[in-house]
């Protein structure tokens, strides 16, 4: 054996010039990985979660299969819901198609920098870039994507990370009223009272306004400030830059992309489905050009399409055996301000008991027609209440799935305590912004 356990003699210099040129690899090997993992067999199998989806899928069939839910009904709800899976599916796609090109992670480092070490400037740029995600692209964007995002950017910029982990939390569902895009409960509520885009976001801009503000407040009182921190500075990160040109190729077209579908959101009305799909399809022939190992079939939500589609079965069929008469009791068929109150609160309470699109969907089905404030009412009770309890949205699960990945420990009473809180002034708050501007 030569120096060092080397299998032969080799100078000092040699061996200094052997290992320069291993660790020069490591970058590409470790880039590649990154962009390319292997499949795991953890990966592969089904977690907890998705034996739920795919359960509650079989019990929809099941129901239809038996005559609980006639066909025609079953029929006309997935006629319904059809454009909201090409919507839903499309948007996740250019989501994370975006995210792989980095362009989440530069507008992250990027809003750092801009903060300059500040808290107070970098709270006001998070609450920004997290509520925009959410109005634009959707809840689930921010829940799937900005939040590993914002929890990644923790470490370099030595910044505790529960006021990010609560923020993206927060906003994925208070900042959710605004669009029909925002979330999928909105496309359905928006089909329901006869709105286009704009006609929807000018009824919904004041109530989404009360709700971003009261949610600010909140976050910076018992998250953000100085007593809640514990630094008085952060790190600024180094920025994100594509460095070659096939990055700078896939940086750029799915950041267009993105751009694209948000400027037709008011041109397209309601074939929301269609932009996204545009512009899905944009990211999509970037990759196949210049990354066509990134596309993968786990790409497609197939969990979240399983998950509305079983739903949309399931709560008819209990709505037709009891749901539909409890909810009526709770919300009641009042077209003035104590039936919207009633409808948000029930729309809360059951969000935070079961999900909030069970409790939309079940809500919906006993408002008459004509009573579009109440039900937009329901709509902002679904919204923004589903922050009490870890199950109550499928964006408040996935973030807090984010954080138990990242190791940041969420306080579960702390975490109870100040969602009810919020939950309870900016729903209150929301629906009488709606009333006074009816």
């Amino acid at each position: 054996m030569g120096k060092r356990g080397l299998p032969w003699p080799v100078s000092a210099g040699k061996e200094r010039e052997r290992r320069a040129a291993m660790m020069a690899l490591v970058p590409e090997l470790v880039d590649s990985s990154t962009r390319n993992p292997p499949a795991t067999t953890s990966e592969r199998r089904l977690s907890v979660l998705d034996r739920v989806r795919l359960a509650l899928l079989a019990a929809g069939l099941l129901c239809v299969l038996t005559g609980l839910l006639p066909r025609d009904e079953a029929a006309a709800n997935m006629r319904r819901i059809g454009p909201l899976l090409l919507f839903l599916a499309s948007v996740i796609v250019l989501a994370e198609l975006t995210r792989q090109a980095k362009v989440f992670d530069a507008i992250a480092h990027r809003l750092a920098i801009l903060g300059r070490g500040h808290y107070p400037a970098l709270f006001g740029l998070c609450v920004l870039f997290a509520s925009a995600t959410t109005v634009l692209l959707n809840l689930d964007t921010t829940a799937v994507l900005i939040a590993p995002v914002m929890l990644a950017l923790a470490a370099p910029a030595r910044i505790p990370p529960l006021p990010l982990a609560m923020t993206t939390l927060w906003l994925a569902n208070t900042a959710s009223l605004l669009l029909p895009v925002s979330n999928l409960t909105n496309l359905l509520a928006a089909d329901r009272v006869a709105l286009t885009a704009t006609g929807f976001a000018s009824r919904m801009l004041a109530p989404q306004m009360v709700s971003i503000t009261a949610t600010t407040v909140c976050l910076w009182v018992w998250y953000w400030r100085r007593g809640r921190r514990e630094t008085d500075r952060y790190v600024p990160p180094e920025p994100i830059r594509p460095v070659n040109f096939r990055e700078r190729s896939l940086f750029y077209t799915t950041a267009g992309a993105c751009l694209l579908f948000i400027v037709a959101i008011p041109v397209v009305g309601d074939r929301i489905g269609v932009a996204a799909t545009v512009a899905a399809l944009i990211a999509l022939a970037a990759f196949a050009v210049f990354d066509r190992g990134a596309l993968r079939l786990s790409l497609i939500p197939w969990q979240l399409l399983v998950f509305v589609v079983g739903l949309f079965l399931v709560v008819p069929t209990l709505s037709r055996f009891g749901l539909g008469d409890s909810m009526h009791a709770l919300i009641g068929t009042d077209s003035g301000a104590s039936g919207a109150f009633r409808a948000a609160a029930a729309g809360a309470g059951l969000s935070n008991v079961a999900n909030n699109l069970p409790a939309y969907t079940a809500g919906e089905a006993v408002i008459p027609a004509q009573n579009s404030d109440q039900l937009l009412a329901l709509l902002i009770g679904t919204n923004v209440g589903p922050i009490v309890t870890p199950w109550g949205s499928l964006a408040t699960l996935l973030c807090l799935e984010f954080c138990r990945m990242h190791g940041v420990r969420v306080p579960m009473r702390r975490f109870v305590l100040t969602g009810a809180a919020l939950a309870t002034v900016a729903t209150a708050g929301a629906v009488t912004a709606l009333l006074m501007t009816s």
